[in-house]
């Protein structure tokens, strides 16, 4: 079986704190699921598409954020729990509060029942701090949190 591989970017801000923005995936399996379940705006690379321009396609489709012409910080790899390889870069910029998500998924829902949803990708997005964000994330893509810090505390010096 292939890997599976995607690319995300960790978009961030600093007032007076650091925070972090993250998504909430949506649908019914994740609807009461919250510590844990948050994590990068991310999604697999189209075939002929390099990871970086990936990943700033996957935060536009997911939320309505363009990205593309900020400057970036490459955040390296993590590999999730279901083997997934998670590639992340990180640029500085804001959000609106509008979450716009243009990716859709269908699903049989309730399993074997005949009956299919369509739902929005993800259902919530918002800036957290570090702290929030430690105990919202996805475990594996927390190490991209850990990193963005070590690069922005070796730049203030």
């Amino acid at each position: 079986m292939a890997v599976i591989k995607s690319a995300g970017i960790l978009l961030y801000k600093r007032d007076n704190l650091l925070k972090v923005f993250l998504i909430h995936p949506g649908g019914p399996f994740f609807k009461n699921k919250d510590e844990g379940f948050w994590g990068i705006p991310k999604g697999q690379i189209n075939l002929g598409e390099n990871f970086l321009a990936a990943g700033i396609r996957e935060m536009k489709e997911e939320t309505g954020i363009e990205v593309s012409g900020k400057e970036f910080i490459s955040l390296g790899t993590v590999k999730q729990k279901n083997g997934k390889i998670v590639h992340a870069w990180a640029c500085e910029g804001d959000w609106s509060g509008l979450l716009i998500c243009k990716s859709w998924v269908t699903l049989e829902n309730p399993a074997r029942s005949g009956n299919f949803v369509k739902f929005a990708e993800v259902n919530r997005a918002g800036f957290f701090t570090v702290e929030e964000a430690r105990k919202k994330m996805n475990a594996a893509q927390w190490a991209f949190v850990e990193r963005l810090e070590n690069i922005l505390s070796k730049k203030e010096i």
